[in-house]
């Protein structure tokens, strides 16, 4: 397939809005992609290289790439800068040059696998006067390019090629180019969660169709797998009566850690690989983790656990801002030597080749005993298996009164299922008499902000519109303008510049009353804390937050791990 063609596609692709629509178009695609272009078909959509995991990361900013624009179409950068400030895309920009220079480029044709080679080279050119090089290989890349091939090519690196959809509507696609229909997406997201790159999951369905392909899935050393997560209901004696018997874990306020473990060592030389919830490679952040071997008894294992910082001067467990300080690339060592992290182990889901998410969690649970033994690196969590509301409610109290955050709750037959499906994992964070307030907090998208009046004007915010995911789709569920710090003012602030954008993301759906002055890129995620839910006529999610207050910043979590319109309909009825 020529990237032509392609840029065809990802052109109707940006014109429609209508799901099924975006569904029918890319399934069309993936028919006409063969099955040794198809995986790089999918990463292109979506803007990537390679899946989350893989960490592939351009290192070309806006304005190496005006440098880069400049080079390509023969002009001055002061001009490129200048239609830049008009048209506030760059892929806008390049489609502009491209047209105004009105010649033949020497391959207009050049394949989809030809560019994504070029990218990828491109992506990892590193070292000694890379800079130059990129922008050298960048620009010659450009001039084998038509017009329209060259706004979606300059957008990738930005990571702003953003069509709306996500690798759930792909999952979606290539169930419809085999049958018409959404009726492979359960198998397919079944499949992704073990191993989730879709671009090889295409792959494979491309060569040996659905079923086949999603047979041969399993969880991989070194890949990481979804996680499983946390629903909520109202009570200890509910909970029996859905989950019947179940054991019960103290529960965390952490990060979030997947530990891949490799006795023999992985192809980089590490014994150790660590992912977030949100799927990033983390490993740096944790150098105490090579010392790992003379706790684990596996020659491969994939934990899950949950990160605490400690205080070494307090010797206690560390608030999630002190654990977060983690996240410093630089002086980790340092850092590390004044805040240690505990792996808080509580499940395992593969052990020396073999995968063991399809068996039950009293059977994981033993398994974990035998594999880990428990010392100031990692913890395995303790639980207790119960059908007693009553106890439920009395560990509860037990794991407030030691300052931990409260328990979760498992379904004792349950199998190591990802994201919150069925009744397996339910979270309780406060006393079930608790009515002062909502009973959880609700992680939501920022997707802009207004600018500050009286006082926030040196803030440059006043006040900020989140939204909560539906679909591929932000829905707004409240503004936030009150319980901020101005040190938190500041932050956000900080964190939101860079982000903005000039117009409305298409996958945002906000009503005109509430647009905010500026929009920004759908990728900070905060937390939430509220008095209650009740239904809004006004907010796109049909529901809005009542007296909100910002809790802190998630760089743990992504997009992907936001908070549902599902999940807020939950809420609204355990009020």
């Amino acid at each position: 397939m020529t990237f032509r063609n392609l840029a065809h596609y990802l052109d109707a692709l940006e014109k429609t809005s209508s799901r099924i629509e975006i569904t029918k178009i890319l399934a069309e695609l993936f028919r006409k992609a063969d099955k040794n272009e198809i995986d790089k078909v999918v990463y292109l959509i979506l803007g990537n290289l390679a899946p989350i995991y893989a960490g592939v990361v351009f290192n070309l900013a806006e304005k190496m790439l005006i440098r880069t624009l400049s080079k390509a179409y023969g002009i001055d950068n002061d001009k490129t800068l200048s239609l830049f400030k008009q048209m506030g895309d760059l892929g806008e920009v390049a489609f502009a040059l491209a047209q105004n220079k009105n010649i033949m480029s020497k391959n207009q044709d050049i394949s989809v696998d030809a560019v994504y080679k070029s990218l990828t080279e491109i992506a990892g050119d590193e070292g000694e006067k890379s800079v130059e090089r990129k922008i050298e290989k960048m620009a010659d890349l450009l001039t084998q390019l038509d017009p329209l091939s060259s706004r979606f090519v300059v957008r990738i690196p930005l990571g702003k090629l953003r069509l709306g959809f996500s690798d759930k509507t792909v999952l979606d696609a290539l169930s419809w180019m085999e049958t018409g229909g959404k009726s492979k997406k359960t198998s397919l997201e079944q499949a992704y969660n073990q191993l989730p790159d879709v671009g090889l999951l295409a792959k494979r369905v491309k060569e040996k169709g659905i079923e086949k392909a999603v047979a041969e899935i399993k969880p991989q050393i070194g890949v990481p797998v979804f996680p499983m997560l946390a629903q909520r209901l109202k009570s200890p004696r509910e909970m029996i009566e859905k989950m019947k018997r179940v054991s019960v874990e103290p529960k965390f306020d952490g990060l979030r850690i997947q530990i891949h473990f490799k006795k023999t060592g992985f192809l980089d030389g590490s014994k150790v690989k660590v992912f977030t919830r949100n799927l990033n490679e983390t490993s740096w952040m944790f150098p105490e983790l090579e010392n790992i071997s003379k706790f684990i008894k596996a020659n491969e294992a994939v934990l899950d656990t949950e990160g605490m910082g400690v205080d070494e001067e307090l010797r206690s467990l560390a608030n999630f801002q002190t654990t977060m300080t983690r996240r410093r690339k630089h002086d980790i060592e340092k850092i590390a030597s004044k805040v240690s992290i505990t792996f808080y182990v509580f499940d395992i889901m593969y052990k020396n080749g073999e995968s063991l998410i399809n068996l039950p969690y009293e059977e994981r649970r033993k398994i974990l005993d035998k594999s880990v033994t428990s010392g100031k690196l990692l913890k395995v969590v303790n639980f207790e298996v119960t059908e007693s509301p009553d106890r439920i409610n009395a560990l509860m109290r037990l794991k407030l009164k030691d300052g931990l955050e409260g328990i979760i709750v498992k379904r004792a037959d349950s199998k190591y299922v990802a994201g919150r499906t069925g009744w397996r994992w339910v979270k309780m964070k406060e006393k079930e008499s608790s009515k002062a307030k909502l009973a959880d907090t609700v992680d939501c998208i920022v997707m802009g902000y207004s600018a500050g009046k009286g006082k926030r004007v040196s803030f440059g915010l006043g006040q900020f519109l989140v939204g909560i995911r539906d679909g591929d789709n932000v829905k707004t569920v409240t503004k936030v303008g009150t319980g901020l710090t101005d040190e938190q003012f500041r932050e956000l602030k900080k964190r939101l510049t860079g982000l903005e954008m000039p117009e409305k993301p298409r996958n945002f759906i906000v009503s005109k009353i509430l647009e905010p002055d500026f929009w920004v890129e759908p990728s900070l995620v905060v937390e939430i804390a509220a008095d209650e839910v009740t239904h809004s006529p006004s907010h796109s999610s049909g529901f809005a937050l009542r007296f909100p207050r910002l809790v802190r910043f998630r760089e743990d979590k992504g997009l992907e791990n936001a908070t549902t319109v599902s999940e807020i309909k939950k809420l609204f009825k355990l009020q």
